[in-house]
C-alpha cells in the first residue's frame, strides 16, 4: 500500500473509498486514525479486526459540522454546545446520547457515541467530501504506539487498509481528552491536551470521579495502552547506563531530552519512544514527569505504558 500526500484528488479517493465502505488512514492533529463510515457497521467491524481491538471498546466518531453531530447524538446538552464552541475543531471528544442510526459496532454495544470535530485540514476535508461520520480509532494495533507520522504506521496496518494519506507530524501526539456529558455530572474518561482546568473553567463546578475500570464508554480506559514492545519503567532519573528519555542532558547516545513542557512533551513522547522501542531493547527507563495537573494526560500515557499486563 503506497502512502499518499494528501492532494485534491488523494482526498477524493479517501472521500469516495470511504463511502463505498472501505478502510483509510488520515492525519488528525492528535494521531493518525483508520477511518471509515461510522455508520456502516460493516466497514465498522473491519476496523475492529485490523487493529486486533475488543468489541467492547468504542470508536470515536469524528464530524465535520455541528449538522453531522446530529446524524449521531440525540438529546444534546447545552454544555455540550458550549464545549463544542470554545474547543471544536480540537483535541476534545464528547461522549453524548447516540442516535439510533448510529451502529452498537461502533460504540462498543452502548447508548452513547464519542464524537468530536478534529483541527486537521486533512481530516476535516476527507469527513466532508465523505459527506458522512467516520471512525477513526488511531492506526495502531491494540495498546501499541500510536502513530504520531506516517511512517510510524505499523505494518500490520499499511497492508490492511484500502488509502493513506500522509498530512505530516501530528501537532498534538496525544489522543484527544476525553468528557462524559452523559450523566448529570461530568467527568474525564481520558486525560488529553484540553486540561481538567479547562473543563472546570465551563463547568463553573468540580467534575464527577473516574468511573470504575471495568465501565469503558471512551477508548484508553484499559489498564495498559498506548506502549511500545519494550518494557517501560518509571523512574526518579536515568543512570548513565539505561536506555531512555530524561529531563537531563543525555549520558549516552540512547538517551533522549525530552522537553519540560507538557504540551511539548506529549506532542514528542510516542516518536521518543518508538526511537528507542529497538528489537535488541529490553526495557526504556523514563523520567518520570512531576505529579502536576498540567502533566495529567502526559502521565497518564506513560503509567498506561508501564503498566502490566494483569
Amino acid at each position: 500500500m503506497s502512502i499518499l500526500t494528501p492532494t485534491p484528488e488523494a482526498i477524493q479517493t479517501a472521500a469516495r473509498t470511504i463511502r463505498q465502505g472501505g478502510v483509510v488512514v488520515i492525519p488528525t492533529e492528535t494521531v493518525y486514525g483508520i477511518a471509515c463510515d461510522a455508520l456502516n457497521k460493516d466497514a465498522v467491524m473491519r476496523v475492529f479486526e485490523v487493529k486486533g481491538r475488543p468489541s467492547d471498546n468504542p470508536l470515536i466518531v469524528h464530524i465535520s459540522d455541528w449538522d453531522m453531530l446530529e446524524m449521531v447524538a440525540q438529546d444534546i446538552p447545552p454544555l455540550a454546545k458550549k464545549f463544542a464552541e470554545k474547543y471544536w475543531p480540537g483535541p476534545l471528544t464528547l461522549v453524548l446520547p447516540k442516535r439510533p442510526e448510529v451502529p452498537m459496532e461502533t460504540t462498543g454495544g452502548l447508548n452513547s457515541v464519542a464524537v468530536r470535530m478534529p483541527r486537521h485540514r486533512v481530516a476535516l476535508d476527507v469527513i466532508r467530501q465523505a459527506e458522512r461520520p467516520i471512525a477513526a480509532p488511531s492506526a495502531n494495533v491494540f495498546m501499541a504506539l500510536s502513530p504520531t507520522r506516517a511512517q510510524d504506521i505499523d505494518p500490520e496496518i499499511l497492508v490492511e487498509v484500502d488509502v493513506i494519506l500522509d498530512g505530516g507530524p501530528c501537532e498534538v501526539g496525544l489522543e484527544s481528552t476525553v468528557l462524559d456529558l452523559t450523566d448529570d455530572t461530568p467527568r474525564i474518561l481520558r486525560p488529553g491536551a484540553i486540561t481538567r482546568a479547562d473543563i472546570q473553567a465551563i463547568t463553573g463546578r468540580p467534575l464527577g470521579l473516574n468511573p470504575p475500570p471495568d465501565v469503558r464508554k471512551s477508548p484508553g480506559m484499559y489498564r495498559r495502552h498506548y506502549a511500545p514492545n519494550a518494557r517501560v519503567v518509571l523512574v526518579d532519573a536515568l543512570t548513565e547506563g539505561q536506555i531512555g528519555l530524561s529531563f537531563e542532558e543525555p549520558a549516552n547516545p540512547q538517551q533522549i531530552k525530552m522537553p519540560d513542557d507538557p504540551i511539548a512533551y506529549g506532542a514528542v513522547l510516542y516518536t521518543a519512544l518508538r526511537r528507542l522501542d529497538k528489537p535488541e531493547t529490553d526495557t526504556i527507563f523514563v523520567q518520570e514527569p512531576p505529579d502536576e495537573p498540567q502533566w495529567e494526560a502526559v502521565l497518564d500515557r506513560l503509567r498506561k505504558a508501564s503498566a502490566s499486563l494483569r
